[in-house]
């Protein structure tokens, strides 16, 4: 990677950690910039505004990380509902990243965001739809092979699961870590449901 691929990454990294903690609006660009060792010409240099910077940060941080998360333990696994309960358990208790007070990165921008900006709404809207994508194959694929029950929507799966992650992550940030526990007993029981 060469230094000016270096510096782009890296502000946009600090912008990340930032923006997850104190939300989008409340980080300026003068607050990325004195957290990293860039100039404020070599800010706009990669990125023409805020908004730039911050759809660079969801296509080039959040989207990545979200797939690895999200995505990747459902396209490989035999066992299906198993592989979607640790998908869930993995994101809610075993993720090192995600700090329990700051609840998801990516729900946090489409809730400040989403409403706001149809271009940050637009990208948000992509992550959320390729993760509700990879549970319908999933679940289609494990319908098709006997493995789950005829009459499950993958579809209606697909979105219940989606929102059940938004909504515990949220109630997280103020209930903390039990909460998460207690979602994920439920959760186990509602997989069952689907066989």
């Amino acid at each position: 990677m060469n230094k000016s691929a270096s510096t782009r990454l890296d502000i946009l990294q600090k912008a990340f950690e930032l923006i997850y903690k104190n939300g989008y609006q409340a980080t300026s660009i003068d607050v990325i910039i004195a957290s990293t060792n860039v100039t404020k010409g070599a800010f706009f240099y990669h990125f023409k505004n805020k908004e730039s910077m911050g759809l660079a940060l969801i296509e080039e941080v959040l989207s990545p990380g979200m797939y690895a998360s999200m995505v990747r333990p459902l396209e490989t696994s035999e066992d299906i509902l198993e592989a979607i309960y640790q998908m869930m358990e993995g994101l809610l208790i075993d993720n090192p990243f995600f700090n329990i007070a700051y609840g998801c990165p990516a729900i946090n921008l489409i809730e400040e965001m989403g409403p706001l900006n149809e271009a940050f709404a637009d990208a948000l809207r992509k992550i959320v739809l390729q993760w509700q994508e990879a549970i319908q194959k999933s679940l289609y694929e494990a319908q098709e092979s006997g493995r789950i029950a005829k009459n499950t929507s993958p579809q209606q799966a697909a979105l219940f699961i989606t929102a059940g992650y938004g909504g515990v992550r949220n109630m997280g940030k103020i209930l903390g870590k039990n909460c998460y526990l207690t979602y994920l007993k439920a959760f186990k029981h509602y997989l069952s449901t689907l066989k």
